[in-house]
Parts: structure tokens; sequence; C-alpha cells
């Protein structure tokens, strides 16, 4: 079985993020969805990232959602997951990822990583973006879908 690791905060999941789900399981017989609890601020914890994930994605037998501390490579050979997906967005995205993957190269030689771009229609979304948009009571059912739009508006709600 080909099985391949996808992480990140996913702080919320977006339509981007699912997008590079679905054209990663046209390759892949498995994607693990690893949920960061990376230290960075975060809207959602942890928890509520995992629980967002999993409900987006309730009818996908062969998607896994993982929460993670450790290192991703150990998190990719603790599951038997030799590639890692990274989603690309744009050409700003490819520093930050050029060094992610040569480090993670380094630390699992033996474990490659392969980028997907998502859709034109989600190219431009952000996770960053839709909180952002959310938290000014803006529109984002374009952005996410909506169990996360209610989810972002009751964490964002205005007292």
């Amino acid at each position: 079985m080909k099985k391949a690791i996808y992480a990140g905060t996913f702080d919320p999941i977006t339509y981007g993020h699912i997008d590079v789900v679905s054209r990663a399981i046209k390759i892949f017989d498995k994607i693990i969805i690893g949920v960061s609890s990376h230290p960075k601020k975060t809207l959602f914890t942890q928890k509520q990232r995992m629980k967002l994930v999993e409900e987006v994605f309730k009818n996908e037998k062969n998607i896994e959602v993982a929460g993670f501390s450790t290192l991703l490579v150990d998190l990719a050979r603790k599951k038997g997951a030799f590639t890692m997906i990274r989603g690309m967005r744009a050409v700003s995205d490819f520093d930050y990822e050029l060094q992610l993957t040569l480090m993670n190269r380094k630390l699992a030689p033996k474990i490659e990583t392969i980028f997907l771009m998502p859709s034109e229609k989600y190219i431009f979304i952000s996770s960053s973006l839709a909180k952002e948009i959310a938290a000014l009571n803006g529109d984002v059912s374009h952005l996410v879908p909506p169990i996360v739009a209610r989810a972002l508006q009751r964490k964002l709600k205005k007292p």
C-alpha cells in the first residue's frame, strides 16, 4: 500500500488543502493528514483542528488524520509512509518549502517529498486569509467548507 503524509497546522483547513488531498489520493492508496501541534500561534487547538479535518473527510476511508508533535519524518516512519506531500501555491512558497525539503532529506534520506499545486481557483487561499476575513465578518464560504466556516464564526464571535 502506497501511503503519503500531508502535514500542516490546518488552522483551519481550507478548500486549497482539500484540493491538494484530492489530487494526492489519485496517486497514493492512503493519505495521512498530519495535524501539527506546532508552537506557532493558532486560533484552534490541535484537537479542534483535527476534529475539523476528520469531519471534512469523514466519508473517505483512505484518509487518516493523525496529530503529531514530533519531527514530520518521525511521523512518516511511524506510519510507514515514504512520501511527504507539500502544497505549493506560488513562487513565494518555494524558499520555505525548499529549505524544509532539504532538511527532511538530510534527516530521512529514504523519504521523498512531492509538491502539488491546488487548482487555480484555490491558489490564492490561505488559512491566514480565511481567519482574517472571518474576523472582519466577511464571507468565507468560498474559502472553507461550511463546518469550518461555522467553527470560525463561533471562535471569532465578538461579545
